[in-house]
């Protein structure tokens, strides 16, 4: 009666737990040889005497009866959006005005329209016949955007400059590896070469977190050092690490100030699931309990993200 009764204590899911494991042990056990009905049967040996450990608390892998999103609500609007007017958010706006009279460090998650920005300062740019450096970490990038940039301002605009590629080298908008810029500063600096530097009006540094590479950051640090004082800097990450730290060290080195544009939110949710060992999809963060803790040994700062991301990626329709 006592064991009844503190199954019956048990929360819902832990008791479907139970009935699953269950009822798996039975159909394991109704597989297993029977003995004869008839005949003599050998008497069991003594097993030598155990002690007696208490159980560990159990533990289902199996999916809870009843979690607190479906799959219906997990799918639910995903895809395409409906067309609709373009607005930009007031960020953006705020980080293509400031380019006018500052440098703009970008900090926002991915998808949530840092292209957009980059686009609209270089359209700027170039109706003020400026010239405008874009840089990549990697050459695969840099092709990427040289197709991307193409579409959007005309093959005749857009040059690139890489160890295997140089082409429209006098184009009004250059793609290029940050090393590749760091090297042409160099030259320009101790007069090899005439890189127009009079008419660059902009350089964007993308993937900007670069700058904390062990072997590689050294590479943005000069790029920003010999940068032109007359052209604007804008550098763009997701998740560059210390952002205030190095707005306050180019405002330190240039003749104007830095300024820093944060945005945490996407703009595009996440919505996380994984593969149950049964063959069925199951959201991944299933009850909101995890972030308050029930039953959970978690860090503070663990229970502050749960409940962070899954405010980014569960919809108001999908929460409990």
């Amino acid at each position: 009666m006592r064991l009844i009764e503190t199954l019956l204590a048990l929360p819902a899911e832990q008791q479907a737990g139970l009935e699953t494991d269950l009822s798996s042990l039975l159909q394991a056990h109704a597989r297993l040889p029977q003995p004869p009905k008839h005949g003599k049967v050998d008497k069991p040996k003594r097993q030598p005497d155990v002690v007696s450990r208490p159980a560990p608390p159990h533990q289902s892998h199996s999916v809870p009866a009843k979690p607190a999103i479906s799959i219906q609500a997990l799918f639910e609007g995903i895809g395409v959006p409906p067309p609709q007017p373009f607005k930009p958010d007031d960020w953006q706006q705020e980080a293509i005005d400031r380019l006018t009279t500052n440098d703009v460090i970008l900090s926002v998650p991915t998808g949530s329209g840092k292209t957009y920005v980059a686009v609209e300062a270089m359209r700027r740019a170039i109706e003020a016949d400026r010239m405008v450096i874009y840089t990549s970490p990697l050459k695969a990038l840099s092709n990427t955007k040289l197709t991307e940039f193409s579409q959007i301002f005309g093959a005749d605009q857009v040059g690139i400059l890489t160890g295997d590629r140089r082409d429209n080298p006098q184009a009004p908008i250059l793609i290029m590896t940050t090393e590749i810029l760091r090297n042409l500063l160099y030259d320009a600096a101790s007069g090899e070469i005439d890189m127009r530097l009079d008419t660059l009006g902009l350089i964007i540094l993308d993937e900007s977190q670069f700058l904390a590479d062990a072997e590689r950051g050294v590479v943005w640090e000069e790029t920003i050092i010999f940068c032109p004082a007359q052209a604007r800097l804008l550098l763009l990450s997701a998740s560059i690490g210390n952002p205030d730290e190095i707005a306050a060290w180019i405002s330190s080195i240039r003749s104007k100030s830095c300024h820093l544009i944060q945005h945490r939110n996407r703009s595009v949710p996440l919505r996380a699931a994984y593969l149950d060992p049964s063959g069925k999809l199951a959201p991944f963060f299933r009850t909101r309990d995890i972030a308050r803790g029930r039953g959970f040994a978690l860090h503070p700062e663990t229970k502050r993200l749960f409940a962070n991301y899954e405010d980014q990626t569960l919809s108001p329709r999908s929460k409990r």
